[in-house]
């Protein structure tokens, strides 16, 4: 029997570095479109419900395909709340619809719209392949703390964040380290009702490209990713 995969998308109204982000215009669709398409896209996911606490992003999540069955309360939905929270309060939500399993939860942010469906795909068959809690996604780091990454002491003076007791002078022969990403987290229901945070558990990742782990955070990322969702329809439509 196939598993019951929910996706779900996180997007409360207020935003303070992007204001209304998660419905501004991107490449003609709302942000949190593509998230909802992306989801629809996947190979595994049954439903796909958005968790907010504004009435115009549950209209326009149920414009694009989404459910939104619930609403979030505001006390999870301000600047002080954790996303962790969000997640517990939407399986909980989801748990009193009893027709429908929750076997695996895949959070998809809105603010990774560059993200593949493909992607979301890996993250759940590596959670069912192995015995994870939940599977994060990363990218290669631009930046390593054993090579070019400092820090200050008392006086002022930097230091590399990690010594590994060489004189490293190549940033190839640095430990390998990863950015997380946005792009999608696929977990066990079970694990983050007892648990208070992802590195409470079995961790396990799935690598995403650089041009798909885009996390819209400030206007800037904003006009990259209207760069970059250009380039990538322009390529759909006239294709070489």
């Amino acid at each position: 029997m196939m598993p019951g995969v929910v996706g779900f998308i996180f997007a409360r109204g207020g935003s303070k570095g992007v204001p209304r982000k998660n419905i501004r215009p991107l490449a003609g669709k709302p942000l949190i479109a593509w998230s909802i398409l992306a989801a629809k896209e996947s190979r595994f996911i049954s439903r796909v419900i958005v968790s907010t606490d504004d009435d115009e992003i549950a209209r326009i999540a149920r414009q694009y395909g989404a459910e939104v069955p619930f609403m979030r309360p505001a006390e999870l939905a301000g600047d002080r709340a954790t996303e962790w929270s969000a997640w517990q309060h939407a399986i909980t939500e989801v748990k009193k619809d009893h027709p429908h399993p929750l076997d695996v939860f895949v959070s998809i942010p809105a603010t990774s719209p560059m993200r593949a469906s493909t992607d979301i795909d890996a993250c759940i068959s590596r959670l069912l392949e192995s015995d994870a809690d939940i599977v994060i996604t990363v990218k290669k780091a631009e930046r390593s703390p054993y090579f070019n990454m400092v820090n200050l002491d008392d006086g002022g003076y930097a230091h590399v964040v990690i010594s590994t007791g060489s004189n490293m002078t190549r940033r190839q022969d640095a430990p390998p380290v990863f950015d997380m990403t946005t792009v999608a987290y696929a977990v066990r229901p079970a694990f983050i009702m007892r648990a208070h945070g992802i590195f409470d558990g079995k961790v396990v990742v799935v690598e995403v490209p650089t041009e798909r782990a885009l996390d819209i955070d400030t206007e800037f990322d904003f006009r990259i990713a209207e760069f970059l969702m250009k380039e990538r329809l322009d390529s759909i439509r006239n294709p070489i």
